[in-house]
Parts: C-alpha cells; structure tokens; sequence
C-alpha cells in the first residue's frame, strides 16, 4: 500500500568541517565549510518506526556565489518553510513543493527542504533516487575542481596527482592576472587532457582579449566568466570566441536555461540543485538542455556525504554527458558526516544502490560536532 509523503517531525544542525587543503577562487580563499544539515522524519503508518530524509544546505555563510545566506536559510526553514509541510500529507515531493511556491526566491533554502523530501520519498519506496529520476548509469565520470595554486609549477604539480588518481577531466579556478600562463603551463604539460577553467563571475567584457588567448588552449569550456546574474554579456563574449562557455550561476531555473540558449549565451550547462530550487526543477533544467542539444554536467560546493551522494544520484540522467564535480569525500574531509565512503575508483563514482541516496547519517559525530541543533515538530 502506498502511503502519502507526510513529515511529522524535523531536525536541522549546523556543522563546521575543516578543509584538508586551502581553497581559494576568484571569490577568496576558503578553508572550513559550514554544513546546514536536515533530517525529516517520516510519519510511522506501521508502528514499526518511519523512515528519514535527508537534506544539506550549500548556501554560504557570506553572499558570495549567490545571495542566501547560512544564517538565513535557517531561520526561513525554520520558522517559516518546515512549518508549512509538517504534519500534511502530501502525494509526492513535486505536490509538497507546491506548499512552497507563496514564498519568493531563496531557491537553496526551498532545496534543501526538497531534496530531503525526495529521499524520503525515495526510501519510502524502497528504490535508489536515481532510478526514480529516471537515471540511466550504474556510475558516473569523475572531474576534479582545483583551486588557484601558489606558482604555475604548483598548478601543474596538482594536476599531476590528480590525474595520476584517475580524474576524468580538470578544472581549474582562475580570476584576472591568474588565467592565460597557468593555462598554458599545463596544456604544454599534458596536451591532451579534458582541461576546463572556472571564472567565477571575476571578468567583464573588457576581458575578451584574455577569453581569445584561451582560445588557443582547447579548453572543453570556460565556466561563468561574466556576472553571476547575467545572460546577454555572455552572449556577446560567446559570439567573440571559439571556446564554449558553460553557465553556472546565472542559470538560476529552467526559464533561465531557455533563454540562455536560445540567446546562445553558453553551450554548456552546469547544474546545481541548490541554485535552482531542488530536484524537480533540476530536471527541467536537464530537460530544456536536452532539448536545445546541449550537455549539462553536475557542479559541486564543496558538499558533505549527503549532498555528494545527491549529486552522484543527479548524474545517472541522460543528459549528464560531462564528468561532474563529484571527486572523493576523503580528498576534503578527514571525516564525512555519513557512514559510507563515496570514492573515486579510476575515475568513476559508484551510485550508491540503497533505497532513496543510499547513505546514512553518521549522527554520533554529527551531534558531536554540530555547533548548533533545533527540532520542529508539526503543530509547533
């Protein structure tokens, strides 16, 4: 008998997980992340325990990459999103979205929701969420994102070790004055790899000369080289040069992705849950991809065990043709808030095969470690 998706009690953390190395892009350097992590838990229809969801958050502490917030996110799941779905019945994640709709923008904060949702619908079923999706791999290529180095020989040292351990395609960050010579210093090193760069949003079209130069390093894209709200910029730099652009962050829906590329302002897309909303329009983002003919491959925030094994899930769609930002949990975390180890094997991720993410919660270390812990009940 199948039961309606209802939530009767939920439970949000707050954990701080060390880097095992300093990251820095075009935004900063970044050494520690803050980890909102929900845990929805089912209603009990057998009087043998209910199922759980579970969701992470990869909005930042400061408005950086998009406009939310940690702190904010929080605060609006908390007092105002999870008591609009608590104790409702409800007949899918897609109806539970819905309940959702009244309250504008914050499309992280409404993922993170969602998502848990969706693996609780998923286990609730019994079926991985990449089947449900309607994924099509068993596992997905792995790519490796690595942030700006100390010195071009530094750059071209890391891109060594990671291919050695088996990378399927390297990115590397780049901003102004950080671009053409570490570029050309590993294209000359290993002339044949899948090599891309991520801007970040750092440049303006006073930039294009520099876009031009790249042109001669056949990158397999350039990601978000302009504004993190603009489409038309992009387009005018997409037209000046030879590389495909892949957007990011100005791809904040599927209504966004449409108009991206009916403008032709990339011809790569890079999704990410969290940036537009959730797994449902994620789909639709896929879906307007597929339909323009354009390959879409899954990003990553420097998530923990839940949100990477989410992004794993994702990957298994038809349309994920590129290696995603999907590398080993254990490259960034002495220890993973789940129990089970997501690596890496000569280039692939396994999908994990348990109901819903297949990934439990590894809740010892999390309260532990959680520097801050609410509970919301429904009717509360």
């Amino acid at each position: 008998m199948l039961h309606p998706l209802q939530i009767d009690r939920a439970e949000l953390f707050l954990v701080r997980l060390p880097l095992k190395f300093r990251f820095e892009t075009s935004f900063g350097v970044q050494t520690a992340k803050s980890i909102p992590l929900l845990v929805l838990h089912g209603a009990d229809h057998t009087g043998t325990g209910g199922e759980v969801g579970l969701g992470e958050g990869v909005m930042e502490d400061a408005p950086m990459f998009r406009e939310e917030t940690t702190v904010g996110a929080l605060h609006l799941l908390r007092d105002l999103f999870l008591p609009a779905v608590l104790g409702q019945p409800f007949l899918n994640p897609q109806h539970l979205t819905q309940k959702l709709s009244g309250f504008r923008g914050n499309p992280m904060a409404k993922a993170m929701l969602e998502t848990a949702a969706w693996d609780l619908w998923a286990r609730t079923l019994g079926v991985p969420l990449g089947r449900l999706l309607g994924g099509v791999r068993e596992q997905v290529a792995v790519g490796v994102s690595l942030g700006i180095q100390a010195s071009e020989a530094a750059t071209v040292e890391a891109v060594q070790t990671h291919l050695e351990q088996g990378y399927r395609r390297i990115k590397l960050k780049i901003k102004p004055g950080w671009d053409v010579r570490p570029v050309s210093a590993v294209r000359a090193a290993f002339p044949d790899i899948a090599l891309t760069v991520d801007a970040n949003s750092a440049y303006t079209l006073a930039d294009t000369r520099t876009f031009q130069n790249l042109d001669a390093y056949t990158l397999d894209y350039i990601e978000q080289p302009l504004a993190y709200d603009d489409l038309v910029d992009h387009a005018t730099l997409q037209r000046r040069i030879q590389t495909p652009l892949c957007l990011d962050e100005s791809i904040v829906n599927a209504a966004a992705a449409r108009k991206a590329l009916a403008l032709d302002a990339g011809r790569v897309i890079n999704v990410k849950l969290g940036r537009v909303g959730g797994v449902a329009e994620g789909l639709r983002v896929h879906d307007v991809a597929q339909a323009f003919g354009v390959p879409v491959w899954c990003g990553g925030m420097l998530e923990s065990g839940i949100g990477r094994a989410l992004n794993i899930h994702l990957s298994t769609l038809p349309g994920f043709t590129k290696p995603g930002d999907t590398a080993s949990a254990s490259r960034y975390w002495e220890r993973d808030v789940i129990h089970e180890l997501l690596e890496m094997v000569d280039g692939f991720q396994a999908v994990p095969t348990g109901p819903g993410l297949g990934v439990t919660l590894d809740r010892e270390f999390v309260e532990k470690t959680a520097s801050e812990r609410w509970s919301v009940e429904a009717g509360h």
